[in-house]
């Protein structure tokens, strides 16, 4: 199996030559449905699926969302 290097781009994304990813920290006073609305939307709009959801105690949930790259650019959304 070939190992590939993660490499870093200048908006804190990390790709692995087939796949980026993007980790995105979510305080704990955001409700369940305001995440879930969030992530809906980068899913939609910028190509992102969930790939990992951590919750810590005292409520702070930390994902890590993942897309397959391509060679169009897809846009960003600020969060």
């Amino acid at each position: 199996m070939e190992r590939r290097s993660a490499t870093a781009t200048a908006e804190g994304d990390v790709g692995d030559g087939e796949w980026e990813y993007r980790p995105v920290q979510l305080s704990a006073d955001v409700s369940r449905l305001t995440a879930a609305v969030r992530l809906t939307i980068q899913a939609e709009f910028s190509g992102w699926e969930l790939a990992r959801v951590r919750l810590y105690p005292g409520g702070v949930r930390k994902c890590v969302l993942r897309r397959r790259r391509s060679s169009r650019m897809l846009p960003g959304l600020s969060v």
